[in-house]
């Protein structure tokens, strides 16, 4: 892995978890310090939501001086569905839009299997280097982990209260990380020559 990409890699990263600690840091002042019910407290923390998702989106220009096509697709729906969000006053696009999300995400990927053309390749080409066996392994794995993520996130919105959905958007990040990290002994497997393999989280934003 080259150092640019690995660095912007790294601040991406930075700002995605600064921007999700944000916003769990705003629906807990509005629960429970100005004693909110879960659904209006939602509704107001999700205005730092979309100002942490344009924030994201002007790093990831400014560090690359492009806007990659990931972190476009997650902060794009970020902020539609952030704005529906405030505008009709209903939480629950919110919490809909982390399903559809992983669901796109996991048509795509897995639907690419049969034809031989692995967008994660075209995605993350830059930051590393694997045959072309990693990349159909890689996006398996991804296809199926945000497939998961579709079923488990509408299971929790759909039954649980408020309170358990934003604890269960934080344990998400960090069940990412950890599936990032072990990605890492399968890309080793596969690297092309002496490239370092970076832990590449399959979170997808807010």
């Amino acid at each position: 892995m080259t150092e640019t990409p690995k660095k912007a890699s790294n601040i991406r990263q930075a700002v995605d978890f600064g921007a999700l600690v944000a916003f769990m840091a705003a629906y807990a002042i509005n629960r429970f310090a100005r004693g909110l019910d879960g659904q209006e407290a939602l509704v107001q923390a999700t205005w730092v939501l979309v100002g942490a998702s344009l924030i994201a989106l002007i790093v990831g220009y400014v560090v690359e001086r492009r806007l990659a096509p990931l972190p476009l697709l997650t902060g794009g729906f970020a902020l539609i569905f952030g704005v529906l969000t405030i505008v009709f006053h209903d939480p629950n696009l919110l919490k809909i839009k982390l399903s559809i999300q992983n669901g796109v995400l996991a048509v795509v990927l897995l639907g690419s299997l049969p034809l031989n053309r692995y967008p994660f390749k075209y995605l993350l080409g830059e930051a590393i280097r694997i045959t072309d066996a990693g990349w159909r392994g890689l996006t398996l794995r991804y296809g199926l982990y945000f497939a998961a993520v579709c079923v488990v996130n509408e299971v929790v919105w759909r039954t649980q209260s408020d309170d358990t959905w934003v604890a269960f958007r934080g344990g998400l990040w960090v069940a990412s990380a950890v599936f990032g990290v072990w990605q890492v002994f399968f890309i080793m497997k596969h690297l092309i020559k002496d490239d370092e393999p970076t832990p590449v989280s399959p979170d997808t934003g807010l």
